[in-house]
C-alpha cells in the first residue's frame, strides 16, 4: 500500500451521512438494492466502453454481481466485475456529491422516514445508505485497464473523515464491505438478503450471484469445495423483451422502482413492442410523483437508451420533448448502431419515429386515463400539470391532443384547483356564444375578483381563471379548440351584443349611444387630464359594480404579460392601457358633474390607478396616490 491520505468529506455529505446515520433507518434493506444499482451501473458503463474497446475485459468477459456476507467478521460484501474507480474517480465519486444532489435532496425531506430514505437514490447519493446499517465502509476498486498496482483503497466509519491509499488488485471492478452495526446482524443470512434482491432487483439485466449456505450433513469436502456456494438470486432478464401477458403489474412496479429510484408506484405505463420493418420496444412509466430537479434547466430528462439490450446512455432526451421530461422508462431498439453517439441520434430517422410514437403513446395514456380515473387524473394534473402546459408551446402538431388534457380554474367551479376542460367549457356554453373566455392574473383571488367578470357573472357566462405564468405563453400559442376562438376578457373590446337576444340587444344600443353622447365631454376632458398615462379613454358595459377597468389593446400585449416579463428584467415595448368607464357607477356620474378642474384631474387619476391596483397592477407613484386620496378624504369632511 502507497500515498495514503485522510481526507474530510465534503460539508454536505456531512450533513448527509449524520441525516442517513440518525435519522433513516425506517427502511433499512434499502441499501442493498442502491449498492446492487450501483454495480449494474458499472457493468452497464463497461460493456458500453468495451464496444471499442475490448481489452477492458481483461480475459474476464463474464459480467456479473456478487453478493457475500460472512457471520464471524460481520460483513457483507456487494462485488462487480464492472469499470471501476480511479483514486481521483473515488475522491470525487465518495467524497463529494455533485451540487444538484445534497442540497435538493435535504430540502425534499419530508420527516416521514419510510419516505425520506427511498428519496436517497433519487438524488444520486445512494452509496451513503450504506451507512444506515454499516459503522464502517471499506471500498476496494481497481479502473478496468489499469495496472493491478492502481487499485484504490477507501474507507470511513461515517465520522466526517476517510482514508484513501494506493493498493494491489489484481482483478478490475469494484467490492464494497459493509461491516454491520451490532444491531444489523438479521442481515447475516442467505435468506434475508435474497428476498431483498428479489423485491428490488429482480429484473436487472446482469446476474445477481448470492452466496448460500452449504447443506449439512454433506460428506467431507475436498479442497476445491472450501469456498463458498453461489447461484443467482435474480431473473436477470429485461423485463421489456418478455410478452406483457407474461409480465404481472408488481413486476412493472418494482421495474419502475429500480430504474427511477422512487419509492411511489407508477401512476400507469405503457408497455409497447413493434416488429417487422423497424424493431423497438419501449416501456414509458408516468410518475406519481414530480422528480426533485422537475423545474432545474440543467436536469437531464428522457429515457433509458439500450440497444439490442446494451445499455448505451442513461438519459436520451431525443425520444421525449420537453414538456414530458416526467416520464421515465427505456427503449430498446435494434436497428441503431452499437457505437451510436448523441450526435447520431439527432438526425437518425428511426428515432424521429420512436419520438413520434412515445408521444402518441404517452398522451393516448393520459387521455385514457383522463376519462377512465378522473380522481387519478387530478392527481396526475396537480403534479405535472404545469408542465404539461408548455406543450402546445412547444409541440404544435400535437397541440389539440395535449389541449383536450389541460385542466383550468374556471368561475363555474369557482375553486383553485384546476379540474376543467375544455371541453367542459364547450359543453356549458351559452346560446350564441362563440368564444371561450379567459382571463390571466398573477394569483387565482385576483382573477377570481377582477372586475372584468362582471358583466359574465351577471350573464352566467363562465371564464377560465389562468394564474400560472406559462398560461400567457399558452393562450399565446393555443389560439382556438375544436374551432372555438380564446378570448381574453381584458384586452379589446367585447362582442357582447351577441349574448343577449335580438330585442335585448337593440334596446341596449340605443342606451348606450344616449350615455356615449352624453357623457362625450366627459371623456375627452379625462383623456386631456391623463395624457401620457393612457392610450385611449371609453365608456364600457362590461362592467356592472366597479367604477373603471384598465385593458390593453387588441395590438398590444396582454397586461399580465407585460407584468410578467418587466418582473424578470425584460425590455417591454412600451404600450398605453385603455381606461374605460361603467358610466352607471355613481363615481362616473360625479365625475359628470364635477366642475373644478383640479378636482376633476385628481378624480380621473385615482380612477385610473384603482383600476390599476384591481388588476394587480403596480402604482409608479404610490405616494402621490395616497396624497390624491387624502385630498379627496378631506373634500368629503368639509
Amino acid at each position: 500500500m502507497s500515498d495514503k491520505q485522510t481526507l474530510g468529506f465534503q460539508t454536505e455529505v456531512k450533513q448527509l451521512m449524520h441525516l442517513v446515520i440518525h435519522s433513516l433507518y425506517s427502511n433499512r434493506e434499502i441499501f442493498l438494492r442502491e449498492l446492487i444499482s450501483n454495480a449494474s451501473d458499472a457493468l452497464d458503463k463497461l460493456r458500453f466502453r468495451g464496444l471499442s474497446n475490448a481489452s477492458l475485459y481483461e480475459q474476464d468477459p463474464d459480467l456479473k454481481i456478487t453478493v457475500t456476507y460472512d457471520e464471524q467478521n460481520k460483513t457483507i460484501t456487494v462485488t462487480d466485475n464492472g469499470i471501476g474507480m480511479s483514486r481521483e474517480e473515488a475522491i470525487e465519486h465518495l467524497g463529494t456529491i455533485a451540487k444538484s444532489g445534497t442540497k435538493e435532496f435535504l430540502n425534499a425531506l419530508t420527516g416521514d422516514q419510510a419516505k425520506d430514505s427511498h428519496l436517497i437514490g433519487q438524488f444520486g447519493v445512494g452509496f451513503y445508505s450504506a451507512f444506515i446499517v454499516a459503522d464502517k465502509v471499506t471500498v476496494r476498486s481497481r479502473k478496468a485497464g489499469s495496472p493491478a498496482g492502481e487499485g484504490v483503497f477507501w474507507e470511513s466509519a461515517g465520522d466526517g473523515e476517510y482514508t484513501i491509499e494506493t493498493i494491489e488488485k489484481s482483478s478490475r471492478g469494484t467490492e464494497v464491505i459493509l461491516h454491520l452495526k451490532k444491531e444489523e446482524e438479521e442481515f447475516l443470512n442467505d435468506w434475508r438478503l435474497k428476498s431483498i434482491i428479489r423485491k428490488y432487483s429482480d429484473h436487472i439485466c446482469w446476474p445477481i450471484l448470492m452466496q448460500v449456505k452449504k447443506e449439512e450433513g454433506k460428506e467431507e469436502e475436498t479442497e476445491a469445495d472450501k469456498g463458498p456456494d453461489f447461484e443467482a438470486a435474480n431473473q436477470a432478464t429485461a423485463l421489456w423483451t418478455m410478452s406483457k401477458n407474461d409480465i404481472k403489474d408488481e413486476e412493472y412496479k418494482t421495474f419502475y422502482k429500480h430504474i427511477a429510484h422512487d419509492f411511489d408506484d407508477p401512476l400507469v405505463w405503457a408497455h409497447n413492442q413493434v416488429e417487422g420493418k423497424q424493431e423497438y420496444t419501449t416501456l414509458l412509466y408516468i410518475p406519481s410523483r414530480a422528480p426533485f430537479d422537475l423545474w432545474s434547466p440543467e436536469a437531464k430528462y428522457g429515457l433509458k437508451l439500450y440497444v439490442k439490450r446494451v445499455f448505451i446512455m442513461d438519459a436520451a432526451e431525443q425520444f421525449l420533448p420537453r414538456y414530458l421530461r416526467f416520464v421515465r422508462g427505456i427503449v430498446d431498439c435494434n436497428d441503431l448502431p452499437l457505437n451510436v453517439s448523441r450526435e447520431i441520434l439527432q438526425d437518425n430517422k428511426l428515432v424521429d419515429t420512436i419520438r413520434t410514437a412515445s408521444i402518441k403513446r404517452i398522451l393516448g395514456q393520459l387521455e385514457k386515463l383522463a376519462e377512465e380515473d378522473k380522481e387519478k387524473y387530478q392527481k396526475f394534473w396537480n403534479t405535472f400539470g404545469l408542465v404539461l402546459k408548455e406543450g402546445p408551446i412547444e409541440d404544435f402538431a400535437n397541440r389539440e391532443k395535449i389541449a383536450k388534457l389541460l385542466r383550468f380554474s374556471s368561475t363555474f367551479e369557482n375553486k383553485s384547483e384546476p379540474s376543467v376542460s375544455l371541453n367542459d367549457y364547450i359543453s356549458r356554453m351559452k346560446p350564441g356564444q362563440d368564444k371561450i373566455y379567459y382571463i390571466t392574473a398573477s394569483s387565482f383571488s385576483a382573477a377570481q375578483n377582477s372586475p372584468h367578470l362582471e358583466f359574465f357573472k351577471q350573464k352566467g357566462i363562465e371564464v377560465l381563471l389562468l394564474s400560472d405564468r406559462v398560461d400567457e405563453w399558452l393562450v399565446g400559442h393555443l389560439s382556438e379548440f375544436e374551432g372555438k376562438q380564446l378570448q381574453s376578457v381584458t384586452k379589446g373590446k367585447l362582442d357582447i351584443e351577441k349574448l343577449d337576444d335580438a330585442a335585448a340587444s337593440e334596446e341596449v344600443k340605443a342606451q348606450q349611444s344616449d350615455e356615449e353622447s352624453r357623457y362625450q365631454s366627459v371623456v375627452e376632458h379625462i383623456k386631456k387630464a391623463l395624457e401620457g398615462r393612457v392610450k385611449d379613454v371609453r365608456l364600457t358595459h362590461r362592467l356592472t359594480d366597479s367604477p373603471a377597468c384598465i385593458v390593453a389593446d387588441e395590438s398590444d400585449m396582454d397586461l399580465e404579460m407585460q407584468r410578467i416579463l418587466k418582473s424578470v428584467g425584460q425590455n417591454v415595448p412600451a404600450s398605453l392601457p385603455i381606461l374605460e368607464l361603467n358610466p352607471k357607477h355613481v363615481l362616473v356620474e360625479k365625475l359628470h358633474a364635477e366642475t373644478d378642474d383640479e378636482r376633476f384631474s385628481d378624480w380621473a387619476h385615482l380612477l385610473l390607478e384603482q383600476a390599476i391596483l384591481a388588476e394587480g397592477g403596480v402604482l409608479e407613484n404610490p405616494a402621490l396616490f395616497v396624497s390624491r386620496m387624502n385630498k379627496v378624504f378631506l373634500g368629503f369632511s368639509m
